[in-house]
């Protein structure tokens, strides 16, 4: 194979894989606090894209014409939002469902995935056809033989692994990550130690959902569209990559996003009269995964609650 062409999938792999990255990260956070599996979460995704879309269309209105700041203030309005969306989800849907049956709280998280995503489908105006997303990041790109690389590209894979690392060191090297680890670890200990558990929870909570609105606006800069069905769709591939990385473990979460990407982008290379079908690969070879290692590819202590 071309050593350009090679290089493209790989661009276009790692671009997948940071969005299924982030998304996976959401699912671990919410499994490490409460154990449980919030199946609304890919739909949180599409209201803050959405949310952003409607902020930019806001910002367009009152003559703002800065791609730079227009760009921030909706990474900022969609991810506080998503925060804020995500800490009412944690304090009324999920903890007072915490003595009930798992099933319970699954049943309630699919119901409130269907109902934002039927509300933006329904309220958004004409919210179900698919919607250009704004182009604010810079279109220059370099053509490297086969390789065509974009600046775009390479800014939102630097804003990524700006958060991914972030987020590593609020985890590891802060009180409040320190918090969030103790109650992933033991809630009962930890409660004894003095750390609000609610607190803990529904912060977690906030950040979970914060990434997933921003994992959202990459997605609509990388394919500068979105519709109301991009969250069903993120939301599965991102739970299948926290489950094969190793529910419970950051890194585990982090390895299994960039695995199911790298999966999709060999099914293309490897299928390419039907691409379409690239999906179907990357699931059946997570199938296997998860047949050969049920914990994960990383196993950490957390993952015995599977």
């Amino acid at each position: 194979m071309d050593v350009g062409l090679f290089a493209q999938y790989v661009m276009n792999g790692l671009m997948l894989g940071m969005m299924y990255a982030l998304v996976a990260v959401g699912f671990t956070l919410f499994f490490g606090v409460l154990d449980i599996i919030k199946f609304s979460h890919g739909d949180v995704l599409t209201v803050g894209a959405f949310v952003a879309l409607a902020t930019f269309a806001g910002l367009h209105a009152a003559g703002f014409n800065s791609q730079w700041l227009d760009l921030v203030i909706m990474l900022a309005v969609a991810t506080l939002a998503m925060a804020a969306l995500g800490m009412l989800i944690a304090r009324y849907l999920v903890m007072p469902l915490r003595s009930a049956p798992a099933l319970n709280t699954l049943l309630i998280t699919l119901m409130l995935g269907t109902v934002l995503r039927e509300a933006v489908r329904l309220f958004y105006p004409q919210g179900a056809n698919p919607k250009p997303f704004p182009a604010l990041l810079p279109q220059n790109s370099i053509d490297l033989g086969s390789l065509n690389l974009r600046l775009d590209n390479v800014l939102m894979l630097a804003a990524g692994a700006a958060v991914i690392v972030g987020l590593q060191f609020l985890l590891n090297r802060t009180k409040l990550g320190l918090a969030i680890r103790a109650v992933a670890q033991d809630e009962e200990t930890a409660r004894t130690m003095g750390v609000n558990f609610t607190a803990i929870v529904l912060v977690t909570f906030a950040i979970g959902s914060g990434l997933a609105a921003f994992a959202g606006v990459m997605n609509g800069l990388y394919y500068n569209e979105i519709n109301f069905g991009i969250g069903l769709y993120l939301g599965v591939i991102g739970f299948s990559a926290a489950i094969i990385g190793g529910l419970g473990s950051i890194y585990g979460a982090i390895l299994g996003g960039f695995l199911f990407a790298g999966l999709q982008t060999v099914g293309t290379v490897l299928l390419p009269f039907a691409s379409a079908y690239k999906d179907v690969f990357a699931f059946a070879v997570v199938i296997a995964i998860m047949a050969w290692r049920p914990t994960g590819l990383i196993q950490e202590k957390i993952s015995e609650r599977v």
